[in-house]
């Protein structure tokens, strides 16, 4: 498993679930500082760098991108793989299959979260579901195309009513015809929906491809109720092996929020 830290790159999103923020030299150097495996990047798109800066910072702080977020194109720009308009749906592909290929380039996979959406007023949820569906299948084949996998994230109720439970999530990736989509276990989420969170990973291991490491109250691991004990042995039961991501609030402030993460990771799995 590889210890990883969120990273946000858009000011005007300042307060959300990301434990630094903003510069992203700094916030490299500093995340290898701390000794973490890895980053996760929020951005408002692909064009965060001139081209092979990012690689170049990777490298010389020797540490690896774990996974690129979406969500911008939602918080941001309003899209949605649900959106009722085929046009806005099709932007929506547009911008993540950009994000699939940024992430590529340093052999990282895209996460899709809020850029589901959710289905409402005469959208039913069979017809959303088939959109989804359909932008996955497309988005799956792109990301495999590129050597990597794309990442989907079942969300709390507050957030989607399309998937909130993991399981759930599981047998719909099922039936998708593409190998190219994986699940992402968010424990905050999870913890809000899932009866035995530990019991669900064991059972839905086999679509398994990123953890958000958050405790129940979305601060850092520790800083919450959460039981991350029984659940850290499951992910060593399954022998998962991809990033334990911290996407969590920079609670008390973003350095003491890293260095909680990091101490949670060593206690929990070294």
């Amino acid at each position: 498993m590889k210890s990883c830290i969120t990273l946000s790159l858009v000011p005007s999103l300042k307060g959300g679930p990301w434990v630094l923020w903003n510069d992203l030299k700094n916030g490299i150097k500093q995340a290898a500082s701390l000794g973490f495996d890895a980053i996760e990047l929020f951005t408002n798109g692909p064009n965060i760098a001139p081209p092979g800066q990012l690689n170049e910072l990777l490298n010389e702080n020797n540490i690896a991108l774990g996974a690129v977020g979406t969500g911008a194109g939602k918080v941001i720009n309003g899209l949605t793989l649900t959106h009722p308009d085929a046009g806005i749906r099709h932007k929506a592909i547009f911008f993540i299959e950009e994000m699939i290929d940024f992430g590529a380039e340093n052999n990282a996979p895209a996460i899709i979260g809020s850029m589901q959406g959710s289905y409402e007023g005469e959208i039913s949820r069979e017809q959303a579901l088939h959109w989804l569906a359909e932008g996955l299948e497309t988005l799956g084949n792109h990301a495999q195309s590129k050597g990597v996998k794309l990442i989907y994230e079942p969300l709390n109720r507050y957030e989607t009513n399309l998937f909130n439970l993991y399981l759930d999530a599981c047998n719909f990736i099922d039936q998708l015809s593409t190998n190219g989509v994986t699940l992402l276990a968010d424990l905050f989420h999870m913890n809000i929906e899932e009866k035995d969170i530990a019991d669900v990973i064991k059972k839905g291991f086999r679509h398994l491809g990123h953890v958000h490491f958050a405790d129940s109250n979305r601060r850092p691991i520790g800083c919450g109720h959460t039981k991350i004990a029984p659940i850290a042995e499951a992910l060593k039961e399954v022998r998962y092996d991809g990033c334990i991501s911290a996407e969590a609030f920079a609670w008390p402030d973003p350095v003491t929020a890293a260095r909680t993460t990091i101490e949670s990771y060593r206690k929990f799995f070294c």
